[in-house]
């Protein structure tokens, strides 16, 4: 499995971008900074994920006075040519995305992962430790998707239906529903229930798998023998339909869902502190690093497939000696790699490219 080409046009700064990595190894992308490093990546974290790990808004990624964006991957799977296309629509009001596998729709978020795995290591990926929930969440949805591609239809389902919920509180405008009302929200209700309990257990499932994996990479990085715990933490307590019973009257007020899994967390600690608030800027790097690690190895263990791994401008957010522990750590396999700076001594390069000299 690898990415064998991608192709971008008017993404950000490139009006065309041609860019053919070393399929089973490390690929350098070596330019000063503001030089469109980070948006190659963020093109490949796209045809993987449908989305931008630096962005919630698509149109960023859009050409400045351009309507069209599109981003194309070739990609090799269990010796099977696999083609990925992102396209973005600039219209009046809003951005139009589309998403193409072989030419057909996904169906889920399996149908990404299954075509491209990736890890993904940046100078914010702290942010998901030292932040609120919400990367946390998205943290886990990315990587209960990779490790299991059945997994894409839970999270679908449950997303489907939190929206008809929610959009039926919405419409009873703050008044407590009865009769008719009453009895549909009752039936979304009970399916958002069951999505719940679905999508929760494997959560919960991959986050105890994680927790020993997450200590392991931890005590290398940081070379001490501190106590990571990692757990899921419910934002209800007792079972979930007698809590959302009890949550009505200010759900009907708010107009949404205030209890469920996407109000769920991660509760990271260290020596039983709370790592989001008494965790030093370094030991959170060094948490965050252990988390992407774990969770690279567990689709590994799971799929038997080699995720690609993305590292954008990760060395310069670490020391010489954790840079090289985090290098004897990183598996083998397709790696593409941005950097201002000279690399570590301990990585060795397949290919270097000058992006400033490809850009066009």
């Amino acid at each position: 499995m690898g990415l064998q080409q991608l192709e971008l046009r008017n993404v950000r700064r490139f009006s065309h971008y041609l860019l053919q990595p070393d399929p089973d190894a490390v690929t350098v992308l070596l330019s000063s900074n503001g030089t469109g490093k980070t948006t190659i990546l963020e093109a490949v974290y796209a045809l993987a994920t449908a989305g931008s790990f630096r962005t919630s808004a698509a149109s960023d990624m859009i050409t400045t006075n351009a309507t069209l964006a599109e981003v194309h991957g070739v990609v090799m799977n269990d010796h099977r040519r696999v083609g990925i296309d992102l396209t973005l629509a600039r219209g009046a009001r809003n951005v139009t995305k589309k998403m193409l596998v072989n030419g057909q729709r996904p169906r889920s978020r399996a149908d990404l992962a299954a075509a491209l795995p990736i890890t993904i290591f940046t100078p914010e990926g702290v942010d998901m430790v030292r932040h609120g929930p919400d990367q946390r969440r998205a943290f886990l949805t990315t990587l209960i998707t990779d490790v299991d591609l059945t997994s894409g239809e839970v999270v679908e389902r449950f997303e489907r239906t939190l929206r008809q919920r929610n959009a039926l509180l919405r419409a009873l405008r703050g008044v407590v529903p009865h009769g008719a009302e009453r009895d549909e929200l009752a039936v979304w209700t009970s399916d958002f229930v069951a999505a719940s309990e679905n999508l929760v257990a494997k959560r919960q499932r991959i986050v105890k798998e994680a927790a020993p994996l997450v200590q392991s990479y931890y005590e290398e990085l940081a070379r001490e023998g501190s106590q990571v715990g990692v757990r899921y933490e419910e934002s209800w307590t007792g079972e979930l339909g007698s809590a959302l019973t009890r949550a009505l009257g200010d759900d009907v007020h708010r107009g949404y869902t205030t209890l469920g899994p996407h109000r769920d967390d991660i509760v990271i600690t260290l020596n039983g502190r709370d790592a989001r608030r008494q965790a030093s800027q370094g030991e959170q790097r060094c948490l965050a690093l252990a988390l992407r690690l774990a969770g690279h190895e567990l689709v590994i263990q799971h799929r038997n497939v080699q995720p690609l791994l993305l590292l954008d401008d990760i060395f310069s957010e670490l020391d010489p000696r954790r840079s090289d522990r985090l290098l004897s750590l990183l598996p083998v396999g397709q790696t593409l790699v941005t950097t201002a700076s000279p690399l570590p001594s301990g990585l060795a390069a397949a290919a270097i490219v000058d992006v400033t000299k490809e850009l066009t």
